[in-house]
């Protein structure tokens, strides 16, 4: 028998934070505790019918059996940019400023391989998805953090960064809404990042998966509305969260044709692109009545209510978000974000992610996401009441 040793890079990597939280949640369900799992953002209402209709036809023809294109079909990055134009008049070219992923998740992991050299900086926000951390470092890179903070509204401090460490970045990753703050952008956030970017020769990867959950309203920008954006990065989308099809693993990139054409070669040597049933689907979704998308967000913002007026009555401190399905709530005086989290698990058997576990700015927070109904909720705020902070 051989003996097997994992790559230094595994080794220094963290446990997967979703990973974990689901290994905790299985030893408390083993014990008989009914869970109410507020932790991992994974919608919990089904895909709207009209699209898994579309999958059925798309699947049942065999011209769709075979490979598919490495960066995506014709069709669907022609709606792709059709709905960009739609939805935030930005013109997209779909030849060039268009790349299909298997998930934005996908794209978001693997664009570093197309730019970090061994050593080379990343700036990444803190908290932030943990991915964004996880790509560079697999790509041989190094993080500089960008602390969100709430006296900054959550927004990274541009101005901050040190003068040693900007004009070395080769990327920087941002989030708006964010995940885990449900914080939201302006417009002159963008516009300094735009000229931040171009200052410092940094390409600019937003992560815009949730610009589709909003209440109250609210229209989430797209980063490439802003004067400039296309010039100096790419914006990731996913219809996981839009359209409840996280298990499809279907999303897109779109934006600098450079960045874009680089993030596809390394996808050709990578994978052999996602399966034209599900592209086809993705088509009727971006295209098709979208009624479900309102109902959805009807539906959030209903949840949403609940939660936040009952942890308010309890003495939490949170915002009510104008976008997102998530809480990002201030722990109560005197426990971290873990003894938090865990004590909710054990005493209470509802699932938090605490905040630390998206960087270490992350701390003093624990995030809620939307994913059980209406009914449920009102039992978290009853089992946290029981709970006594």
């Amino acid at each position: 028998m051989i003996k097997i040793e994992k790559s230094d890079r595994l080794n220094s990597l963290p446990p997967y934070l979703f990973k974990e939280i689901d290994r905790k949640k299985e030893e408390v369900r083993k014990s008989g505790v009914d869970i109410i799992d507020l932790g991992v953002g994974d919608p919990d209402m089904p895909t709207p019918l009209h699209i898994i209709e579309a999958l059925n036809r798309a699947a049942l023809d065999p011209a769709n059996h075979r490979y598919p294109s490495y960066t995506g079909m014709d069709d669907f990055n022609k709606a792709v940019a059709r709905w960009y134009k739609r939805r935030f008049n930005v013109d997209i070219d779909y030849k060039k400023e268009v790349v299909t992923l298997i998930g934005s998740k996908e794209g978001i992991a693997h664009i570093p391989l197309a730019f970090i050299n061994n050593g080379d900086i990343a700036l990444v926000t803190s908290p932030g998805y943990p991915v964004y951390d996880i790509g560079v470092k697999f790509a041989g890179g190094q993080t500089y953090f960008m602390d969100l903070l709430k006296q900054n509204n959550f927004l990274p401090d541009l101005g901050a960064v040190p003068k040693e460490i900007a004009p070395k970045a080769k990327m920087m990753f941002i989030n708006y809404p964010n995940n885990p703050t449900s914080a939201v952008a302006t417009g002159e956030f963008f516009e300094e990042t735009v000229a931040f970017a171009e200052m410092n020769n940094i390409i600019v990867c937003h992560d815009a998966a949730y610009t589709e959950m909003a209440f109250d309203g609210y229209k989430p920008k797209s980063f490439l509305e802003t004067a400039g954006a296309k010039d100096v990065g790419i914006e990731f989308h996913s219809l996981s969260k839009t359209y409840n099809m996280t298990g499809w693993r279907i999303g897109f990139a779109v934006g600098r044709a450079e960045v874009i054409q680089a993030l596809g070669q390394v996808k050709s040597n990578i994978d052999s692109g996602a399966f034209q049933a599900i592209q086809i689907a993705g088509i009727a979704a971006l295209e098709g009545d979208q009624t479900c998308l309102k109902e959805t967000n009807s539906e959030y913002t209903s949840r949403r209510d609940i939660l936040v007026d009952g942890l308010v009555n309890l003495g939490f401190s949170v915002e009510r978000p104008k976008a997102t399905f998530y809480l990002w709530i201030e722990v109560p005086q005197g426990y971290s974000s873990a003894e938090t989290a865990s004590r909710l698990l054990t005493e209470a058997g509802i699932v938090v992610t605490p905040g630390n576990g998206f960087g270490a700015a992350g701390e003093g927070y624990i995030r809620m996401a939307l994913t059980v109904g209406k009914q449920r909720l009102k039992e978290v705020i009853e089992r946290i009441g029981s709970v006594g902070f």
